[in-house]
């Protein structure tokens, strides 16, 4: 018999997580600027281990491409005490003026900014790993 409230954490599989990502639009970008970790909400999109977002001049275009990062979403059921994370770890890309088919392709793409201003930069996360982990009711 188990106790009521109890939890069990599990993995999420590689599959699911990129499943979760593709239909989310909305994730944590964090990243370490002069020592100090940030972290920025984007709207995103996902596509072929990559997430793409939009953003103007300012710190994360400046402090972003080609770097290392973390980018995170989630979903919880704070009532149920449960809920999931994915994380994707990669590098980072400005593609807004690169001439590559793939470039293109992902500027095609639907990121819609819910923040102001014109987000004419395109910034590109390639995932080196996409791990999830979900906490749900035994």
């Amino acid at each position: 018999m188990t106790n009521e409230g109890e939890t069990v954490l599990e993995e999420i599989s590689p599959e699911e997580c990129r499943r979760l990502l593709s239909e989310n639009r909305v994730g944590r970008l964090a990243v370490v600027v002069g020592g100090r970790p940030l972290i920025f909400p984007v709207n995103y999109v996902f596509d072929e281990d990559r997430v793409v977002f939009r953003t103007d001049e300012g710190l994360k275009l400046h402090h972003v491409p080609l770097r290392r990062v973390a980018f995170e979403i989630d979903g919880n059921a704070e009532s149920a005490a449960t809920g999931w994370s994915v994380v994707v770890q990669g590098s980072t890309y400005e593609i807004t003026r690169a001439i590559d088919h793939r470039s293109e392709e992902l500027r095609r793409l639907p990121v819609q900014p819910f923040a102001p201003g014109e987000k004419a930069h395109w910034i590109e996360i390639q995932a080196d790993t996409v791990t999830g982990r979900r906490i749900v009711a035994k």
